[in-house]
């Protein structure tokens, strides 16, 4: 009997024991299984999350971030223990004692899996679990993934530390609102810093992990709230917070950015401009997208904060002066149903989701605005952000009065009658000069002629200030850097500057007279902007005066390949086609090459490579990328002696000669004094430039430079066409350079431009070329610069080789001047006008 018992527990023991190695071989087989070919997960050892790129202004503001996963990277040793403690109570309590995964929390989430029959499954994954998870699988919910992601759990547990670990899970958890890791969803959610965050607001954070679309803080907000204190009291009970503490922060209303309790960061961001957009193409290209949108860049770059603002204004002023002139009313081309107006509440929520530009600063704030009346006095307005009036937000009737809209058939309807209702809109606050106080809502638009404007130092090329258009908002192109635009006359100094090195002085005479080429096309007439011929001219007045003829003859004379070659060096076109034509800037270029090459005019010769940034540093603060490549010595000194600074030594390529530089230089400071700028170009200190006028005035230019700045300005429509005749560079970009670089002057100061070694001055006549005595004075006299030693043939003359066409008209019948003959340097007779008076006026271009 007794072994009967025994045979029958032997058999149960046996039974028993098999099963359990069965169990565990099976076990093992399917670990093993599931163990190979799995990701490594050594990597994460030196893991990079995305991160965001930030971009400060030189004065050290932040202006932009970019990124495909707003992420802010918080290391281990600056996360609080609070945030620590917060994440662990909500996720995984027993974090800092399990070996990866936690067969407790398995075993209860089948248990309430079975008794839900199925209905309440949860995942029961440790932290580590969730970092293997969200690196290294998927996250469907098989029993496949599951058991890898135990197997790399414990693996990784034993490459990495709880630190490391719980590390990489604060900062790659997703928590709504695009915001990745913790530090950037407490800058999202508060406005604060993870140091900054109460115990309430570490308990909200945590709450978000599990699903965040479910836990918003406004729509779901009681359901974040009592997810809130549910973490709260996991953190009492593990001990990490006291029960007062608990009580106090249980009963903390559940507040956020969202829900209007704190201000959002975004409200310290600018609004996205050209500057910092053309930054994110540029980076882009160097460092390439991937790296740029997550690679944690910082980004210093070279705007001024302080001009910019004022660079904005000076050409948004001018484009809607052109633009209200021209008396046509667009609209933004936006209109509301009817629907959405039947109440403050509706055309509010209608109006926010439009997409019309909110960036404009002009005088006063632009906002959009809807038409909810319109009546005899004018138009009753819903304006965004604005709260309505007591009878509403007018725009009176005589306000209208400047435009008429265009009708279906082409035509222009009445003057004034520019709305109905419904018509999204522009509006900004009409002040009072005197003391800023309002006087009524006036309607705006974005003007359909476009421009764009850069200004940088002419030592560095460091720009300053950037506007690529009337409003980034309305259109993202950059015009100062992305639009191909034929220069027109301010390409000229390329000319003479190429002529200047050849040999030639500002006193050359040079043949203004009526010439024809032939061309594949057929036979090019060129003219001046005057349709006037002035006869034998000195290169100085040819360029103040911008002598289409003469420019013309002087690159017959040097050669187009001669031109070509210092287009090129001065980075203006990488190949300029050697054509005639191209002498008066009809092939095209940018903005922003033109002011770079201007650059090395005022700076004596040497080159400058433009730039948006000054230096690039990595997530870990070393610098990938800096600009100034100048060598400092002296700035590796612990001390210097009293009154002596920092010797900085320039190691930059000269490009042309500082002699032509400065003859080049002086030659277009009389375009400002007595040229085609002298109307609109009046600073405080000496100021040299080029005006830029092309055919059917297109497209207008002014470029131009202090001793300090150079700034340059291109104004035309996007698809070109005519502006009318009476635009042109010096009327219109001549006052947003003189509106901005009065401001600059101020701030960056100016002075008298370098005189080079090697420069003997000689008075001549400008209107003749004539030299004069050392004691001439008059309005006619110049104090010319000439390279010492050089010999002077004061009086010769060049054509360029051209004999004038002998079917077009003589000065008498354009001018009814004078005609007179020459003999050119061919030997050949010309009939030629009389010479240029002073202040006649020509801008120049393509005809």
């Amino acid at each position: 009997m007794f072994r009967m018992i025994l045979s029958f527990f032997g058999g149960i023991f046996t039974t028993l024991t098999m099963s359990i190695g069965i169990v565990a071989l099976t076990i093992g087989a399917v670990f093993w299984m599931y163990g190979r070919d799995l990701p490594s997960h050594e990597s994460l050892a030196s893991y990079t999350p995305p991160t965001i790129s930030r971009i400060y202004s030189g004065q050290g503001r932040l202006i932009d971030e970019f990124a495909q996963e707003r992420r802010l990277f918080a290391p281990a040793n600056t996360i609080p223990d609070l945030i620590k403690q917060a994440f662990i109570s909500a996720e995984d309590k027993n974090f800092y004692e399990h070996d990866g995964y936690d067969l407790r929390g398995i075993g209860a989430a089948a248990v309430d899996a079975v008794r839900s029959g199925g209905k309440d499954v949860r995942g029961a994954s440790t932290i580590t679990q969730q970092v293997m998870k969200n690196f290294l699988l998927s996250g469907d919910r098989r029993a496949e993934r599951k058991i890898k992601e135990i197997i790399l759990a414990a693996r990784l547990e034993e490459t990495l530390d709880k630190e490391k670990i719980l590390e990489l899970y604060l900062n790659e958890i997703f928590l709504g609102q695009n915001s990745y890791g913790v530090a950037a969803a407490s800058q999202t959610y508060f406005n604060k810093t993870l140091s900054e965050l109460a115990p309430h607001e570490a308990a909200m954070l945590a709450s978000l992990p599990k699903a965040p679309s479910d836990f918003h803080p406004v729509r779901r907000k009681d359901r974040l709230l009592s997810r809130r204190n549910f973490v709260l009291r996991e953190m009492k009970e593990n001990g990490y917070i006291t029960e007062a503490v608990y009580l106090q922060e249980r009963d903390m209303p559940l507040r956020s950015v969202q829900n209007g309790d704190f201000e959002s960061f975004k409200e310290d961001l600018p609004p996205r401009d050209y500057f910092t957009d053309e930054i994110r193409r540029q980076l882009s290209e160097n460092f390439g997208e991937g790296e740029f949108f997550t690679g944690g860049l910082t980004v210093r770059a070279t705007i001024d904060n302080e001009m910019q603002p004022i660079a904005a204004d000076a050409l948004q002023r001018q484009l809607e002066q052109f633009d209200r002139g021209i008396g046509v009313w667009r609209g933004t081309g936006v209109t509301l149903p009817s629907e959405a107006l039947v109440d403050d509440e509706t055309w509010r929520a209608a109006l926010s989701d439009l997409r019309v530009p909110r960036d404009i600063m002009l005088e006063t704030q632009w906002f959009p605005a809807v038409v909810l009346e319109v009546a005899g006095q004018g138009a009753r307005l819903g304006i965004e952000s604005i709260e309505n009036e007591e009878g509403g937000n007018w725009v009176p009737k005589e306000d209208m009065n400047w435009a008429r809209k265009r009708d279906t058939n082409g035509k222009l309807g009445a003057r004034g009658e520019l709305v109905t209702v419904g018509d999204v809109v522009l509006v900004r606050r009409m002040v009072n000069d005197n003391d800023g106080s309002f006087i009524h809502w006036t309607l705006r638009q974005v003007p359909e002629v476009q421009g764009g404007f850069v200004a940088m130092d002419v030592n560095t090329g460091r720009v300053i200030a950037m506007q690529g258009g009337f409003s980034y908002q309305a259109s993202v192109f950059n015009r100062a850097t992305q639009a191909k635009r034929q220069p027109g006359s301010s390409f000229k100094p390329f000319v003479f500057a190429a002529a200047l090195d050849s040999g030639y002085s500002p006193a050359t005479i040079v043949v203004d007279a009526p010439i024809e080429i032939n061309t594949p096309q057929g036979v090019w007439r060129p003219q001046n902007s005057s349709n006037r011929y002035y006869g034998p001219t000195p290169l100085r007045t040819g360029i103040e005066q911008s002598r289409n003829l003469m420019t013309i003859r002087l690159a017959q004379e040097v050669g187009m390949n001669v031109v070509g070659d210092y287009a090129e060096r001065f980075g203006v076109y990488e190949n300029l086609s050697p054509v005639l034509a191209n002498a008066l800037g009809s092939q095209e270029t940018t903005l922003y090459q033109m002011v770079a090459a201007y650059a090395m005019f005022a700076n004596g010769g040497e080159r400058v490579e433009p730039t948006l940034v000054d230096r690039v540093q990595d997530r870990y603060g070393r610098t990938v990328y800096k600009h100034d490549k100048r060598v400092c010595d002296d700035c590796k000194l612990l001390t210097l002696a009293a009154g002596v600074a920092p010797r900085v030594i320039s190691n930059r390529e000269r490009v042309m000669d500082a002699v032509t530089a400065y003859q080049l230089t002086s030659m277009m400071t009389g375009v400002v004094e007595r040229g085609t700028a002298r109307k609109s170009v009046n600073l405080s200190v000496p100021t040299a430039g080029k005006t830029g006028t092309t055919n059917d005035s297109k497209d207008v230019w002014f470029v131009g430079f202090t001793s300090n700045i150079v700034a340059g300005c291109y104004i035309g429509y996007d698809q070109p066409r005519s502006m009318g005749r009476s635009a042109s560079g010096g009327g219109m970009c001549g006052p947003v350079f003189q509106r901005f670089m009065s401001k600059a002057v101020k701030k960056y100061g100016g002075g008298e431009f370098r005189v080079p070694e090697g420069c003997e001055f000689i008075n001549i006549d400008r209107f003749t070329g004539a030299r004069l005595s050392s004691d001439a004075r008059g309005d006619n006299v110049v104090s010319e610069c000439f390279r010492e030693g050089e010999f002077i043939n004061f009086g010769i003359t060049f054509d360029g080789g051209f004999a004038m066409g002998a079917d077009l008209p003589l000065v008498e019948g354009i001018g009814g001047k004078t005609a007179k003959e020459v003999t050119t340097s061919t030997g050949k007779k010309a009939i030629v006008g009389p010479k240029a008076g002073f202040g006649t006026l020509s801008s120049g271009g393509l005809y």
